[in-house]
């Protein structure tokens, strides 16, 4: 077992407890970026000046009569940004624009005494602008050949060849809805300036280092007088991993020019109306199977709705294009990716970060195409499995390594489940309803963990430890309520060997670790980890040698442990809080920088070849479903899921995480239907799902009846922190078996094998369009909301 992996004797590591800050979420104790306002003196107010529509020149901005409502103490335009107005790495997002970009861009912001007084601010600046043509939806941005960015293509063996291999070949077209983040605490920032000039900023921010560094390049100072501090936030999903820096810099420029501290935060429809989402996408395809159902060759374009702006619409793109094959060897593959431009919010990071939009591709494939092939869709699936032994590799040149685990989960969530005795209770059922049809299906995955650009895959912490025993760990990782800091409390015990009411977290902030990748992809715990486990190595082998002197024995031959030092093959103990005054008393360093860096990665981003991920996290789950044939209304009746995250480090914020993630992923694929204005009137390019009242989210009443989640036995990762693995953003994937016993449900409506198209979001009204195609009323098989055309046989 590797060095990184192994764990000691009595680990704090792998017992189940709750989230640190548990019992302050539940109390209103918990502190978040805007309750800090209330402890602040002399606080201002900043609010958007927004234009409602969709594309534009400004030819106008009068900020006069703004400052003439009362409270209004100033408002902010391009002409006040000193150094780069720019909110962007890609520098494409003017802070300050001359040209509306979508509808609600906000061109200037008031600050103001108060809240009232900015927003009243806010509505006197007359704004003139010269109206230009717009793009709102995925399709008119392709019709216009309206793209940015890099176009990847991922090709592995003879496309051609492969067609040619194949006995049965089809086609297909398949677009599916972006997903608003929806976190319950909306945007926000308070800036404060110093009496030296020195920015200290409080953001909930996935990513401070980098929003340090957006603020630092507009305000035209270095890093080194900007700092970062990310106390929790109230949920993030990717959606604070990029665009807090703009809202962040917003306030450092007004305390900036002010001298004031400056409080930034969105209500609900700002938030939605302003900020990005998941992308949507666009598929077109092309799919080859032998005689066997196996696939032999895969033909695809994927097309990414980034909005206005490129934001982290390439990578997120380049790891669709990597997840496109799921848990399938396909020997041959052309996949080919673009970022469509339009006239809405710049779409953004979420959840799963392309993954979830590659993976539907092919499990959509696979559950139009099983019925056209006569198999049943979980044998066609499991037919199509990565194999152990076989020395395959993904369409971009990465071996699978763990092949077993695909087929491992899988076949334990079939037993578990019982999902041949319920396929057969399920038959009876429909035989004996008419108006009601249930079904079940199995869906797996497989999700590459670590960064695509390699030099993210790195992290850093500071361990402290005190005279008196206790111990403060900063690391760069963020807690947005995932549970990373009470894994990383754990770690940092486990290695001390100390019980872990001795040790405590601090905010993370740039001033303690710099130069921080974002909380996402997965890697919080790995990278943060890594660098925590790293820093307590070396201080635990400083007090081993302190140790080794007091007890009489060689360092090599001590042990922490719930701690007390003892040595090998004898009784003699020394207490932690002894051990810690000594070493002070011996001038021996307390403190300590640690360091993880992820090894064996490579990536060429040209080529599309190379090994990006670290490994890949499996998990697999069967999901019972009932439709009304009436209304297209459904439950899910029960879900079981099998979820490998290694060796956990914490089952309980684990099996939350899991539970979580499917729930959210279930909410994309079936409820959550984001809605524009795509008329010719006044209102084009208006978000219309603006509100949790039009905006369908998960809810109690959309919980599975029966909700049964497993984590993998023995199920140990060489090479990761505590043999762990990353759980993040992986289960939402599960959320696939909802959506493809919806379509086997809606299909059993009809005649035995029929191919039944489904929109995404599969919501009551897409099901229906579905139940009814599958009766034989609609032959084209969907709906006038559904843009998922039948596939054809070529």
């Amino acid at each position: 077992m590797s060095h990184l992996s192994e764990r000691p004797e009595k680990p704090v590591v792998g017992v189940s407890m709750p989230h640190e800050s548990a019992h302050l979420h539940v109390t209103g104790a918990a502190l978040y970026t805007d309750d800090l306002v209330h402890r602040t003196k002399d606080v201002l107010h900043a609010y958007p000046v927004q234009v409602m529509k969709a594309h534009g020149r400004i030819t106008a901005l009068r900020t006069e009569p703004a400052l003439a409502v009362p409270g209004v103490v100033r408002v902010l335009t391009g002409a006040d940004v000193p150094g780069v107005n720019d909110a962007g790495m890609k520098h494409d997002e003017p802070l300050f624009p001359d040209e509306v970009m979508f509808h609600g861009h906000a061109v200037a912001w008031v600050l103001g005494e108060t809240l009232e007084a900015a927003r009243l601010g806010a509505s006197a600046v007359e704004v003139e602008l010269e109206e230009l043509p717009s793009l709102v939806t995925l399709r008119e941005a392709i019709a216009a050949d309206s793209f940015h960015g890099a176009r990847p293509l991922m090709e592995t063996g003879d496309i051609d060849a492969g067609f040619a291999d194949s006995e049965h070949v089809f086609t297909g077209e398949f677009q599916f809805s972006g997903q608003e983040h929806f976190y319950l605490e909306t945007h926000a920032a308070l800036a404060q300036i110093d009496e030296n000039g020195q920015v200290f900023i409080q953001s909930s921010t996935q990513h401070p280092s980098e929003t340090q560094e957006i603020v630092s390049h507009v305000l035209g100072v270095p890093a080194h007088e900007v700092t970062v501090q990310c106390l929790r936030m109230g949920g993030g999903f990717g959606g604070k991993e990029m665009q807090p820096h703009g809202f962040a810099a917003i306030a450092a420029l007004g305390a900036k020019l002010t001298g004031r501290p400056v409080r930034f935060r969105f209500n609900r429809t700002q938030d939605l109306t302003m900020s990005g989402k998941r992308h949507g996408f666009h598929a077109t395809w092309k799919i080859g199977f032998d005689g066997e159902g196996r696939i032999q060759a895969l033909d695809a374009t994927l097309t990414a709705d980034g909005g206005w702006s490129l934001d982290l619409s390439e990578p997120v793109l380049a790891r669709a294009l990597c997840h496109i094959d799921n848990t399938y060897w396909i020997p041959h593959v052309r996949v080919a990716g673009r970022v469509a431009k339009t006239h809405t919010v710049s779409n953004t990071a979420f959840r799963g970060f392309g993954g979830p939009q590659g993976m539907l591709v092919i499990e959509d494939i696979l559950g139009r195409c099983a019925p056209r092939l006569g198999l049943d869709p979980m044998e066609l699936r499991e037919r199509n499995f990565y194999r152990p032994g076989q020395g395959q590799t993904t369409p971009y040149g990465q071996p699978v390594t763990q092949a077993d685990r695909i087929s491992t989960v899988w076949h334990q969530v079939r037993n578990e489940a019982a999902v041949d005795d319920r396929k057969r209770e399920i038959a009876a059922f429909n035989e004996a309803h008419p108006h009601t049809k249930r079904a079940i299906a199995i869906t797996g995955i497989k999700f590459g963990i670590s960064f695509n650009l390699t030099a993210f895959n790195q992290g850093g912490a500071l361990v402290l430890i005190y005279k008196d025993g206790s111990v403060l760990i900063n690391h760069g990782g963020t807690e947005m309520g995932q549970g990373l800091h009470t894994k990383m409390m754990q770690v940092a015990a486990t290695t001390l060997g100390i019980p872990l009411h001795r040790v405590r977290l601090a905010p993370t902030r740039t001033d303690k670790v710099p130069n921080t990748s974002a909380t996402a992809a997965s890697a919080g715990t790995d990278l943060n980890g890594g660098a925590i486990k790293n820093a307590c190595e070396q201080l635990r082998e400083r007090l081993l040698q302190v140790a080794a002197t007091q007890l009489g024995a060689a360092a090599s031959d001590v042990r922490v442990v719930d701690g007390v030092a003892r040595a090998l093959g004898s009784d003699e103990e020394l207490p932690w809080d002894d051990l810690v005054r000594t070493a002070y008393f011996q001038r021996v360093q307390l403190s300590a920088a640690g360091y993880y860096r992820t090894e064996g990665l490579h990536w060429d981003a040209k080529s599309f070849r190379g090994s990006p991920f670290k490994y890949f996290a499996h998990g697999a789950a069967a999901t019972e479903v009932e439709v009304d044939g009436f209304t297209g209304a459904y439950r899910i009746r029960r879900v079981d899921i099998v979820h490998d995250v290694g060796d956990s480090l914490s089952p309980l914020i684990d099996i939350g995480q899991v539970e979580g993630g499917f729930v959210q992923g279930a909410g994309w694929l079936t409820l959550e239907d984001l809605r524009w204005d795509t008329g010719d009137g006044p209102h084009r390019g208006r978000l219309l799902t603006q509100a949790a009242s039009t905006y369908k989210l998960p809810s109690f009443s959309e919980m599975p009846e029966e909700f049964h989640v497993t984590l993998l036995e023995n199920a140990t990762e060489e090479g990761a922190v505590y043999g762990s693995k990353a759980v993040g953003e992986p289960p939402l994937m599960l959320a696939f078996s909802v959506r493809e016993a919806l379509r086997q449900a809606a299909a059993a409506f009809g005649p035995a094998d029929v191919s039944v198209d489904l929109a995404s979001p599969a919501t009551p009204e897409a099901v229906y369009w579905a139940v009814e195609a599958a009766r034989g009323n609609d032959a084209r098989g969907s709906g006038p909301h559904t843009e998922a055309p039948a596939l054809s046989h070529a």
